[in-house]
């Protein structure tokens, strides 16, 4: 599940993955609402902004607070050497 920023450039498209169930969709489209209401709200500050995004390689959600400035992520949960140890143990099952 990708939730872009309102602010960022497109980037290379994705696979297409088959439709997700409707009570994903619904569930995805509160996710959308939510995440537009706390930038709105800008809880992290007017230049910042949460992304929630899928990981491609361990298909786990990342959360992200970025600079809408400079695109540059100032947190991101879980972090990217915990993506990557997840990784790591799926490919060795």
């Amino acid at each position: 599940m990708d939730v872009a920023p309102l602010h960022t450039a497109p980037q290379a498209a994705a696979p297409a993955a088959a439709p997700a169930p409707a009570g994903q969709q619904a569930e995805n489209r509160q996710l959308i609402r939510a995440v537009h209401a706390v930038n709105a709200s800008e809880m992290f500050g007017e230049d910042s902004e949460l992304t929630f995004s899928l990981d491609r390689r361990t298909q786990g959600a990342v959360m992200r607070v970025v600079n809408r400035k400079t695109k540059e992520v100032i947190r991101q949960v879980p972090a990217e050497h915990v993506l990557r140890m997840a990784e790591l143990a799926s490919q060795r099952t």
